[in-house]
């Protein structure tokens, strides 16, 4: 294969075919040895540069690189879009902070933290919805598990590494946090610190989104390049209004 033009048509069809971020050494399956790493990034490269007055963009994230539409069309696609964005309860984006922040931690620990017990419940969410992982354990009686994010967290929230995350003082909220990250929190709520000396397990409220058991709305799918159905095989891209949604629901946890 000669020049760049067929190889980077053949990766901008893989990308839009793709469910997931594909990296480099995914994309040189798709082609012969004749085509190395440095000609696989010179294509992307073409093809970031070929979509700038485009609607959507491609962008690097932990996972590889990705198609998506651009934040500034966030309001007119979110009219189409029939669901409402993502609502998370305080408690889970609390241990979702903490875990991000801090890790790797216990349960024990964001219970320390919260000032409050983290029920099951929460840890399965994130667990299920692979934000986050088991780590081994920690070496004192009891042996208690050991948290941390993974590789999806990062893709969700549109980070290529946990050095994007916003800025980490004993001063920021949650709200704040969430804000930059683009959550959604529940409005009944005002933002509260990460640390609860008082440890009153008040602190959550009764009106947050399904309450202390980190019940959420569905994960939003990624926008599909053609049509809304997630079933659909066409090719996808990431909304980030999803992303900005979630986004501002963690920065304003963890600020």
């Amino acid at each position: 294969m000669t020049g760049i033009q067929p190889i980077a048509n053949a990766v901008e069809a893989a990308l839009f075919s793709s469910e997931r971020p594909l990296t480099v050494r995914d994309l040189q399956i798709l082609f012969d040895q004749k085509v190395d790493k440095e000609m696989i990034r010179s294509a992307l490269e073409q093809l970031r540069s070929d979509y700038v007055g485009r609607g959507v963009e491609l962008v690097e994230v932990a996972g590889g690189f990705r198609f998506q539409t651009k934040a500034v069309h966030a309001p007119a696609l979110r009219a189409l879009r029939e669901s409402r964005p993502p609502r998370y309860s305080r408690a889970l984006l609390e241990t979702l902070a903490i875990i991000a922040y801090r890790q790797p931690v216990t349960r024990g620990d964001i219970e320390d933290i919260r000032g409050v017990t983290v029920t099951t419940e929460i840890m399965r969410v994130l667990l299920d919805r692979e934000w986050i992982r088991q780590s081994g354990s920690r070496e004192v009686p009891g042996h208690p598990a050991l948290y941390v994010t993974t590789a999806i967290f990062l893709e969700y929230f549109g980070l290529t590494s946990l050095k994007e995350l916003p800025g980490l003082d004993d001063e920021r909220q949650l709200a704040d946090i969430a804000r930059e990250l683009g959550i959604e929190m529940p409005s009944s709520l005002a933002p509260v610190p990460m640390e609860n000396p008082e440890g009153e397990a008040g602190d959550d409220g009764p009106d947050e989104v399904d309450s202390e058991n980190g019940d959420v709305d569905d994960l939003p799918v990624s926008a599909e390049y053609v049509s809304d159905d997630s079933d659909s095989e066409s090719a996808q891209i990431q909304d980030p209004d999803d992303e900005s949604a979630t986004r501002a629901a963690l920065n304003s946890e963890f600020d």
